[in-house]
């Protein structure tokens, strides 16, 4: 028993890294078709990517915590990861509103959304892997901490299928705009997130997406 769950917990460790090497690798190419591509959406997708980043170290942390003692509560590496993840969220959430709407003003529209379609629907796919992976070893665990977790990465999820709707539309219809509002739509969840992280920060519950469901 205790060699299973030594073996669970190092397959949610493992999850975590890939999580956080994912994002890193998501996050570079992200910003940089974003930027070449002059799609808003992609590129604030990327620059979410790396705040993801941080998240996940926190993540990783966590796991060798609970670990070490399941009844443990969230120290002080979590929460200050917690913090930094909160105002990274809030800050880009500023950039992309602000952005989006100086966009729509001077009628901005990308070059392409290829590159969009392309990251989106390979972040549909690993997200989609990563939920499904921590949840069942959240169960095996009973570990309501990992659970958590996979429900943050459900976020994600949702944020790449934003981004392949705004991007797929625009490919197909080039509707004016539509980077624009899909980079909103990012910025909902941002603000949401952010919300979420700075919530939990303030207290001992297992994770920042504790609510998510």
């Amino acid at each position: 028993m205790q060699k299973n769950t030594e073996k669970l917990y190092k397959i949610a460790f493992t999850l975590a890294l890939i999580t956080i090497f994912y994002n890193i690798l998501e996050g570079i190419v992200s910003t940089y078709f974003g930027y070449e591509d002059e799609t808003l959406a992609l590129f604030g997708f990327g620059i979410d990517s790396f705040i993801e980043v941080i998240s996940g170290l926190g993540i990783a942390h966590m796991i060798i915590r609970i670990k070490n003692n399941p009844e443990s509560n969230r120290d002080q590496f979590e929460k200050t990861a917690l913090k930094i993840t909160g105002a990274s969220f809030y800050l880009l959430v500023v950039g992309l509103v602000s952005t989006s709407i100086y966009n729509i003003v001077i009628g901005h529209k990308p070059e392409t959304t290829f590159w969009g379609i392309i990251i989106s629907s390979l972040s549909i796919l690993t997200m989609g892997f990563l939920v499904i992976a921590k949840k069942y070893v959240g169960k095996k665990l009973n570990s309501q901490p990992i659970i958590s977790d996979a429900n943050c990465t459900k976020v994600c999820l949702y944020m790449s299928i934003i981004l392949l709707l705004s991007s797929g539309i625009y490919a197909v219809f080039k509707i004016p705009y539509i980077d624009s509002i899909g980079t909103l739509g990012l910025a909902w969840f941002a603000f949401n997130e952010g919300k979420e992280c700075f919530e939990k920060a303030k207290s001992d519950k297992m994770c920042c997406c504790d609510d998510c469901h």
